[in-house]
């Protein structure tokens, strides 16, 4: 941990990881139920945008500055298509690779990925180095979706 400040934040993301294994095989369901995956991905977003429709209405500041308009990243807007990517990708294959090995997959690329991103400071976070526990730990990562992807 790196601050003490910070360890109830701790069960919140990891509430969150939870909540995360839910979602493909919801979205499963609903693909099954409705047939056609892209109506599918739609139904699924449509709660988002309501929830997070209200909560601009009820909490509309801080307003975004010009200043931070001009000068945010060509590519920071795309974070959600990003994140619909994972969506369809389980609303497309959770059924037929399993909750396990579907979520595995999805962490494990997730967290290699991340390593990478932390590695080389992309996307505007501080980079940390990389070290000889983290490549254990990815090799780990790798073995144990192996596993679990395999059996």
């Amino acid at each position: 941990m790196q601050n003490v400040s910070e360890a109830w934040l701790y069960p919140i993301i990891i509430v969150g990881g939870i909540l995360q294994a839910w979602g493909p095989p919801m979205n499963g369901a609903l693909r099954h139920s409705l047939t056609n995956p892209w109506l599918a991905s739609l139904i699924s977003f449509l709660p988002i945008v309501a929830f997070l429709s209200i909560l601009v209405m009820c909490l509309p500041r801080p307003l975004p500055t010009l200043e931070g308009v001009e000068t945010m990243p060509w590519w920071a807007p795309l974070g959600g298509l990003v994140g619909a990517f994972a969506v369809i990708a389980g609303l497309l294959f959770v059924n037929r690779v399993g909750a396990a090995a579907f979520a595995g997959l999805t962490v494990t690329a997730n967290f290699l990925m991340s390593v990478a991103i932390d590695r080389f400071g992309w996307f505007g976070i501080e980079p940390r180095p990389l070290s000889g526990l983290r490549l254990i730990g990815a090799a780990l990562m790798v073995g144990g979706i192996a596993l679990v992807a395999r059996y």
